[in-house]
């Protein structure tokens, strides 16, 4: 096994143990906080938070890094396709364990936390890392869609919110309410068109043709899968936005109104 393969490898086994031994002392340490609003929730919404903790220090670990790497990663930046970087595998090698492990928490747990579309995601997601990392080939575009994860700690706050009866209208569930919004709509939404101009600028160049009929074929059904869910969880996400900045209005004008104002 060649030193690469080996270091690949170990991130995988290595990020997997490391989320699998967070997610259960994260129980234990919430568990041992006697003022913690943690101990009023269900064993089922006990079980939530554990995993959207370790989703969101996740994605704070690899969504940063991947900043870090989309800006100043020398090799994949001047060769998107072949680009081979040893640091973008080990972050894309770190998601996969990620993901293997929510994956196992999901099924594990499936009457409590059981999500389809997270097990497509999941699953589209480590289909397309096993080519980078096994062939180097996309190293690139892997990191760019693995930018995503920056919208995570925010969706992941909004249910910690309301697990803990946070009023919908206070400040902070207003203000992460809008920033999830807005950073979901840019790693998620705005990425979109230039990954697909991206594919038709490369269509038919040499170095396209020579990552292979299979490479192709994943790369982009793989894309297309998650952007799909991307575009239904924004509309999603927009509409509940939307929702609570108008009943905020409406509120404003019933208690100027009540004060005698008119605006």
């Amino acid at each position: 096994m060649e030193a690469n393969t080996e270091l690949v490898v170990g991130t995988v086994c290595c990020s997997f143990a490391v989320f699998q031994v967070l997610f259960h002392f994260i129980s234990y340490w919430f568990s041992a906080k006697v003022s913690s609003g943690y101990h009023s929730l269900s064993i089922e919404k006990k079980i939530e938070w554990n995993s959207r903790v370790v989703s969101t220090c996740h994605s704070l670990l690899v969504g940063i890094f991947g900043l870090y790497l989309f800006f100043f990663d020398e090799p994949t930046i001047a060769d998107p396709l072949w680009g081979d970087s040893t640091l973008v595998k080990l972050n894309i090698a770190t998601a996969s364990g990620y993901l293997i492990s929510d994956l196992l928490i999901i099924l594990l747990n499936w009457k409590v936390i059981g999500d389809k579309f997270f097990v497509i995601h999941h699953c589209a997601a480590l289909t397309a890392y096993c080519f980078v990392l096994k062939d180097g080939v996309l190293s690139y575009i892997a990191n760019f869609r693995l930018l995503a994860e920056l919208s995570s700690p925010f969706v992941n706050q909004r249910w910690f919110f309301e697990a803990l009866k946070y009023p919908k209208f206070s400040k902070a569930n207003v203000i992460n309410g809008i920033l999830m919004t807005v950073v979901f709509f840019i790693v998620r939404i705005i990425a979109i068109p230039p990954l697909y101009f991206f594919v038709y600028s490369v269509y038919g160049t040499e170095p396209y043709i020579r990552l292979g009929f299979s490479v192709q074929c994943i790369w982009i059904t793989t894309c297309l899968i998650l952007d799909v869910m991307n575009v239904m969880w924004m509309i999603k996400i927009t509409k509940g936005c939307i929702k609570v900045i108008s009943l905020i209005g409406q509120e404003k004008a019933k208690t100027s109104l009540q004060n005698g104002k008119l605006d």
